[in-house]
């Protein structure tokens, strides 16, 4: 129960649940009157429970055309508590400010592909089924297939080991250059079984490390030309700057995040702002404009330590939560201006 009202079955019953709601909603502690922003807005989910926690109002935000039409049918029914924007979280700070808000008091981010996303075999986001070899969370720039049917055998195979973590990309890579050398490659299942062959190759097996869960070869590289194409870890960047420079003191910030590289980052991010990464020497400190060493004050404190992960019995009810990894700080009154 948060703010006095329970978390509605309608909330937690739909296609995309929403990960760990309970505790995003602890940390945000939606209020009366308050300003809440959810920067991925893919089903709903975080902005329905935090309108239906406390009479506030949610700026919503999606890249995805088709989510924001859900958005727009949402909105009908919280007599204009909740407004939907397209656009990227990354530019949630122009985007609110173009409709006077240049002060929030707290912003989730659930990173990542939404449930809907995936389930849209059009949209080729999942190789489990046939689709087009898309990927792309809006609908305008270069998608999948324009990534593997024209990028270098280089590049591929670092697009696949940075994004992926995949051992096998030059492999892969290689692979992926061979196939499309007979013939365009278009849809998921092209690929996938381009990818399958490939790490077959190079294991014997077709599919993960022996005594491990077996997982599919073409897992990785799906995930890795995702991030590529949706530009995942600068968006996050971002979108992370402009929660910072939108953040009320007081004012809250939750991520959500599925992946180690996505988590790395918010690590990162909320360690330089939290005041806890050493200076590359002791030796050299900040300097102000006169000179003199100083250090920037945090604008961010940790509300909690460490990452939260779900519970158990929410992993058993929700697969989708497994890798889920949670972060959240809250904003100071430290200015913005960053000492490197």
């Amino acid at each position: 129960m948060i703010a006095g009202r329970p978390i509605s079955s309608a909330a937690q019953g739909r296609t995309h649940v929403p990960v760990m709601l309970e505790e995003v909603l602890g940390l945000l502690r939606p209020a009366v009157g308050e300003t809440y922003v959810d920067g991925t807005f893919g089903g709903g989910g975080y902005a329905r429970a935090l309108l239906e926690a406390a009479d506030c109002t949610v700026w919503a935000i999606d890249r995805d055309p088709e989510a924001v039409a859900r958005g727009a049918r949402m909105a009908a029914g919280f007599e204009g508590r909740l407004t939907v924007l397209e656009g990227r979280f990354g530019d949630m700070k122009a985007l609110l400010n173009g409709h006077g808000i240049d002060a929030v008091d707290g912003i989730v981010l659930d990173l990542g592909v939404s449930s809907f996303q995936l389930a849209d075999a059009a949209r080729g986001f999942s190789f489990q089924a046939e689709g087009p070899l898309d990927m792309r969370m809006g609908g305008t720039g270069p998608n999948a297939a324009d990534a593997v049917n024209a990028l270098s055998e280089h590049d591929l195979a670092r697009i696949i080991y940075e994004y992926g973590e995949e051992r096998l990309s030059r492999a892969i890579a290689r692979a992926i250059v061979a196939a499309r050398n007979e013939a365009p490659i278009e849809t998921t299942g092209q690929l996938a079984a381009i990818v399958r062959r490939a790490v077959a190759r190079r294991t014997g097996r077709s599919g993960g490390r022996r005594g491990a869960p077996r997982t599919d070869p073409a897992t990785r590289t799906f995930q890795a030309l995702r991030i590529h194409v949706n530009d995942e870890l600068g968006e996050l960047a971002r979108g992370l700057a402009a929660a910072e420079a939108l953040l009320k003191p007081g004012g809250r910030l939750v991520v959500i995040s599925f992946h180690s590289l996505e988590d790395r980052s918010v690590k990162s991010f909320f360690s330089a702002r939290c005041g806890s990464r050493a200076r590359p020497s002791r030796h050299q400190p900040s300097l102000s404009s006169r000179g003199t060493a100083r250090v920037a004050a945090p604008t961010f404190l940790l509300l909690r330590r460490g990452m939260v992960r779900p519970s158990a019995a929410e992993v058993t009810r929700n697969p989708r939560a497994r890798s889920a990894r949670m972060r959240a700080a809250i904003r100071t009154d430290a200015p913005l201006e960053r000492v490197a």
